[in-house]
């Protein structure tokens, strides 16, 4: 087995600041389909699990047909509606660029789409330094390990040499059901004390404290 360090990189709140676009996007697909409104807390806390998953959880008494509407609705409303995109949280990039120019194996594990996370690889341009992306419509959404388990099985890296990175309980779990080490940062969707329940190594406020740490930690200069 490869002993390269990994590092897997949650995609929204932890690397784009994309919370108010998927709310956006969430609100208008519900009103597309004139369905009772969720509360912004309510659409903050599915961010993270897959697209299916997360509509479950808003509408658990809603039909397969409903859930079916709302997710083409939210997909054409975040892939073809005209709006400004999001942004890389300020310090991202550089950080993504140090690690991989350090030889590090870097990852994505995330909740959105494979249409989606493609859309926002190619319009940051940050597609190319990450060796495999793995997403909850290609796999079972967080908290279930697939996606770090088909992850560590491409790169040939056994859990210990890995590290998930995330700013939700979902992803904090998906590190412990697969056995791995999880980092959390607290300026995404959950508060902290959601985060820290889940005993990640840290606990980081910022982009700056997270590079700082992954320097420190996993020796970026080796």
């Amino acid at each position: 087995m490869n002993n390269t360090p990994l590092i897997i990189f949650d995609w929204d709140g932890t690397l784009m600041d994309s919370e108010g676009e998927i709310l956006t996007c969430m609100r208008a697909a519900i009103d597309d389909l004139r369905l009772e409104p969720r509360s912004d807390d309510e659409l903050k806390n599915i961010i993270g699990l897959g697209l299916q998953e997360a509509l479950r959880t808003l509408y658990p008494q809603g039909s397969s047909a409903d859930l079916l509407q709302l997710t083409a609705r939210y997909r054409y409303h975040f892939l073809e509606s005209p709006r400004q995109p999001s942004e890389l949280f300020a310090g991202a990039r550089a950080m993504v660029e140090e690690l991989h120019e350090a030889g590090h194996f870097l990852a994505v594990a995330t909740g959105k789409g494979r249409n989606g996370l493609n859309k926002v690889l190619q319009q940051t341009g940050l597609d190319e330094y990450f060796h495999i992306t793995r997403c909850a419509d290609e796999c079972h959404s967080k908290p279930h390990p697939q996606m770090l388990h088909e992850i560590m099985d491409h790169l040939g890296v056994e859990a210990d040499s890995a590290l998930m990175i995330g700013d939700t309980e979902y992803d904090l779990q998906m590190a412990s059901n697969a056995g791995v080490k999880s980092l959390a940062v607290t300026y995404g969707v959950h508060e902290k004390q959601r985060l820290l329940d889940c005993q990640p190594l840290d606990c980081l406020d910022s982009i700056e404290q997270l590079h700082s740490w992954l320097k420190e930690k996993v020796n970026l200069a080796a």
